[in-house]
């Protein structure tokens, strides 16, 4: 993923079609002069829809689209004929994609599968024409009802990040330089904090063919839950990972501790997010002897945990191991 075009966040101003105004004709032809009521009903407006696209990972091709309206409904005529329906405007979003009215941060829906279609502004109801109005007291109404309006409003698109696995960690953990080893990404690797500026993913191989996808976002910070740093603009990319992998690197004074405030903040953002499976990786372990680890295993948290290097190749094909088991 290229950091330029990785585009998480987007606020839009969409606009739905009004409705077509019904018609109040009276029927005439050449054989009759004072026909009775056949006025058509006016169109639907045009709807907002949103569409899950499995091979989309972005949203960049909305963020310079401020302002997005849908068509109007055609008005009614005669002979009953009902007026055309408004455009609807669908558009494509990576899957995790959730919309939220700009004004109460209210979430309305979350597009999660391919194909699926959900309607974020419906347009305008197309208002009815005179034939509707007809009754044995009224048999020649000359009105019809007006086409709905449209509706407006500002509304944000927030993409959740899929994957199997979410690495999390303060910045310089050593996650994107494990991502790029498992995997085929590229991400941005350098020795100062917050090299990792967008969620990365990488499909990593397992054993007999198998794979599964490993998700590195920027690093979290203590205050993380409540904005410090990069904030909660990137936590909410590992709500919808099914594992976390926290990384805490060797050289950590220490290493328990550095766990729990991770932990911590997760807990602050989502208190659900607790209900994920863990696996805790000590990384650049290869500055590690055997007498270390034994002493660096005694005051570990109590789940599963495992010694990796990602630079020496070290422990790798474990912590796949492990994956995969708690996967599966």
């Amino acid at each position: 993923m290229a950091t330029s075009n990785f585009v998480d966040y987007v606020k839009i101003y969409f606009r739905s079609g009004n409705g077509g105004g019904g018609s109040a004709h009276l029927h005439r032809d050449k054989l009759t002069a004072k026909g009775g009521p056949d006025g058509g009903d006016g169109g639907r407006g045009g709807h907002i829809i949103l569409k899950g696209n499995e091979q989309m990972w972005t949203l960049l091709h909305l963020k310079y689209r401020k302002h997005i309206t849908a068509g109007h409904g055609g008005s009614g005529s005669g002979s009953q004929s009902t007026g055309a329906q408004g455009k609807d405007i669908v558009l494509d979003v990576p899957l995790g994609t959730v919309a939220k009215d700009a004004e109460t941060g209210e979430v309305l829906f979350e597009i999660t599968e391919n194909e699926q279609e959900v309607k974020l502004v419906p347009g305008g109801r197309g208002g009815l024409g005179n034939v509707n109005f007809k009754t044995a007291t009224n048999r020649t109404p000359r009105y019809a009802q007006s086409g709905e309006l449209g509706l407006e409003n500002w509304h944000i698109l927030e993409l959740k990040v899929l994957a199997d696995v979410g690495l999390v960690g303060f910045p310089n953990a050593g996650k994107s330089t494990l991502l790029s080893v498992v995997s085929a990404a590229k991400p941005k690797i350098a020795d100062y904090a917050f090299t990792t500026m967008t969620p990365n993913l990488g499909i990593v191989s397992y054993r007999d063919d198998k794979s599964f996808v490993m998700a590195d976002i920027p690093g979290i910070i203590e205050g993380a839950s409540e904005g410090k740093g990069l904030g909660t603009r990137f936590l909410r990319h590992i709500e919808r990972n099914s594992l976390l992998l926290f990384m805490v690197p060797a050289d950590s004074k220490d290493i328990h501790q550095e766990y729990k405030i991770l932990l911590s903040e997760i807990e602050k953002y989502n208190p659900e997010m607790l209900d994920k499976e863990r696996i805790l990786a000590i990384t650049k372990s290869d500055m590690l002897d055997d007498e270390l680890i034994e002493e660096i295993e005694q005051d570990l948290p109590a789940l599963a945990y495992v010694f990796i290097s990602s630079i020496a190749q070290k422990g790798l094909m474990k912590l796949k191991d492990l994956i995969w088991a708690k996967l599966n």
